[in-house]
């Protein structure tokens, strides 16, 4: 059979000049915004990482189309032809790298006027990303205090204790400083390109280095957190999953998703020690003790706890999918410390003890949820569950309650401000909404048109070393109220006057022996009952206590 010549030159062209020829195409139309080698500029890169959740139909109608309310335009004078062949090119696997003098010169300082801030209370503030507009909205309580521009926010926001210094972590690895003055002034002061694709970022608990986890290349970076400016990299044999400061000690823990180790890093000297894992850890948090790795893996099947001063496995637990740990929430209540989660592809979260570690139940929430979040200030895990409810569930009984939002719509996440009287829930749609709710009466107080929003990032609920005083106050709600007031003198001293005229170790006899304690305090008579706490408890009622005096 004779071959038309027109298809063997059409077959010679697909199978030799397209890519090419689409190489060409793509650096004419495409490179300046997603970088010659595809790693991204202002737009983001396009490997096989970002790309592949998208079949080849969806690329072509991007390119042709362009994307709404982004900086993607649309290509309607290419050819059907000429898109094929950028898609093809797409495709195909090209070198990339980046150093540290790509990351140095990749440094931009933004000459921007710090807008003066109106605070009232550091750990109230939070952070909102608006994906669909690449906004971030800077709130305490219900207002909006600033909003600024950054792209493909991913992973947490860390903060300086102090409440002066925030970092921000975009996927395409991007890192913004949001940088608060003497003056009560903030405004964007920074930004810096640490890799190609991140993981997420640490803080040291000295708050002087960002340890950046990188997917590509495979590298953690060490900057410098208040000039951005690269310290150290660090070469690894793996896929981060995802790296955590201890806010105890001088370390920071990172895990790999494709292979049983668990890094250890020195954050004085930034040498890493490896300890074996049984299998790979995908995805996990320390506990709020830091005492603690919880961790799971996409594979397995199961719930794994690590010692992390031993570094050996104390407790695995069974399940049927992998639980999305990073989204997990924490709370105590009637003596016993707890953690839940979601589920990857399943309609419930499951409950789990803490220390004495063991599965408490499923708890069904009618959807394939992605977060879980609970306070001190709230009896209720406040739940999505990929449709417009909001899922409360008692923590006493696992009873639930539906709430919606705004009907028809997909609501996703909450979040609390630091002292827990406001939840903000984000209505994720083109023409969503960012809703501020109050956590006692659960009714709405404000709300702001939004693009997509997604993430919310509060100053306390992000800093896992507040923890253990979230904690003390719900202990100090079930055995303290009825003699104490935080503040105020009742029945016995306030908080407030504890913390200012007694030590710790004070503090702690007259918990734990009151019988014995109270003469060397001055007293003349003991009226308080000594109280049982675990070590847990007590560390937590301890600070709680003594932030009253900071």
């Amino acid at each position: 059979m004779r071959v038309p010549a027109a298809a063997l030159v059409l077959l010679f062209s697909i199978l030799f000049l397209s890519p090419v020829v689409g190489e060409e195409l793509y650096n004419k139309y495409c490179a300046s915004c997603h970088h010659p080698q595809k790693i991204g500029v202002s737009a983001p890169p396009l490997i096989p990482e970002t790309l592949n959740r998208y079949k080849d139909e969806d690329l072509k109608k991007i390119i042709r189309d362009g994307l709404p309310s982004t900086q993607m335009p649309s290509f309607k004078n290419l050819t059907d032809e000429e898109i094929n062949r950028i898609v093809r090119f797409l495709r195909e696997d090209i070198a990339y790298n980046w150093s540290s003098l790509d990351i140095q010169n990749s440094k931009v300082v933004i000459e921007e006027k710090p807008k003066p801030l109106p605070i009232k209370n550091v750990k109230n503030l939070t952070f909102v990303v608006e994906r669909g507009n690449n906004k971030i909205w800077l709130m305490e309580g219900s207002d909006i205090l600033d909003k600024f521009e950054f792209p493909n926010v991913h992973g947490g926001i860390k903060y300086t204790l102090d409440g002066k210094n925030f970092y921000i972590p975009a996927r395409d690895g991007w890192i913004a400083y949001y940088r608060i003055n003497e003056k009560n002034e903030g405004s964007l002061h920074s930004k810096v390109r640490a890799c190609i694709y991140l993981r997420n970022i640490a803080l040291t608990n000295d708050g002087k280095y960002l340890i950046v986890g990188c997917i590509l290349p495979q590298t953690i970076e060490i900057l410098d957190a208040k000039t951005l400016t690269p310290v150290k990299e660090i070469k690894v044999e793996g896929k981060i999953s995802a790296v955590y400061d201890l806010y105890k000690e001088n370390k920071a823990i990172f895990t790999f998703r494709d292979k049983p180790q668990i890094g250890v890093i020195n954050t004085q000297d930034f040498t890493i020690i490896y300890k074996q894992s049984v299998e790979p850890v995908e995805d996990f948090f320390i506990d709020p003790f830091d005492k603690f790795l919880v961790g799971t893996s996409r594979q397995g099947k199961k719930l794994v706890v690590y010692d992390l001063e031993r570094f050996s496995l104390v407790f695995e637990g069974s399940m049927e999918s992998m639980p999305h740990l990073f989204s997990a929430s924490y709370w105590y209540k009637n003596g016993k410390f707890y953690f839940a989660t979601p589920h990857v592809g399943k309609t419930y979260i499951s409950v789990w003890q803490m220390y004495d570690w063991k599965f408490i139940k499923n708890v069904d929430v009618g959807g394939i949820g992605y977060f879980v979040k609970t306070h001190p200030a709230t009896d209720y895990l406040w739940v999505d569950n990929s449709t417009d409810q909001l899922v409360l569930i008692n923590q006493n009984d696992f009873s639930k309650k539906i709430i919606y939002p705004e009907k028809g719509k997909k609501f996703t996440h909450t979040e609390f401000n630091g002292d827990g009287k406001l939840a903000y829930l984000s209505i994720y749609d083109k023409y969503g909404s960012l809703i501020v709710y109050d956590t006692y009466s659960l009714g709405e107080i404000k709300r702001y048109p939004a693009n997509q929003p997604v993430g919310k990032y509060n100053f306390v609920n992000k800093s896992r070393n507040f923890y253990p005083g979230l904690f003390g106050e719900e202990i100090f709600k079930e055995k303290c109220w009825g003699c104490h007031h935080q503040t105020q003198e009742a029945f016995g001293p306030s908080f407030k006057e504890i913390s200012k005229k007694r030590t710790e170790s004070q503090i702690i006899a007259q918990i734990l022996d009151p019988k014995n304690s109270y003469k060397l305090l001055g007293y003349k008579r003991n009226s308080m009952p000594a109280f049982n706490f675990n070590e847990y408890e007590l560390e937590a009622i301890v600070k709680y206590i003594k932030s009253f005096g900071e």
